[in-house]
């Protein structure tokens, strides 16, 4: 079974939020745009490195890049997000039938058990 292009977007939405520096830097895109040189403020890393970051976030579609005058903030990109979280919640929606399942399962063998 090969990967749907849904599959893929969900792979590299969780691949850049796997690193907690890009999850910050989502985070601190939620109040607003921002500079890369604003999203690099906190980090004891080199500008490069944090716009590698931006990168591995641009491609996921978590965020995209504007054009201000001489600047190119960064904006979140919330429908990413929401992709991710519908997958979450169907996930724990199919898991939650299941354990459900189970538990009734479970109930009838131990009924059976105490006859």
């Amino acid at each position: 079974m090969g990967a749907t292009t849904t599959d893929q977007q969900l792979d590299a939405l969780f691949t850049a939020l796997s690193d907690r520096t890009r999850r910050d830097i989502v985070a601190r895109l939620t109040i607003g745009d921002a500079t890369v040189k604003e999203l690099a403020e906190p980090y004891a890393m080199s500008m490069q490195a944090v716009s590698q970051h931006i990168r591995v976030l641009e491609r996921s579609g978590l965020i995209s890049r504007g054009r201000h005058r001489q600047t190119r903030p960064c904006r979140l990109e919330p429908a990413a997000l929401e992709s991710a979280a519908s997958w979450v919640e169907e996930s724990r929606r199919t898991w939650s039938e299941r354990m459900d399942r189970l538990d009734s399962h479970l109930a009838r063998v131990q009924k059976r058990a105490d006859r």
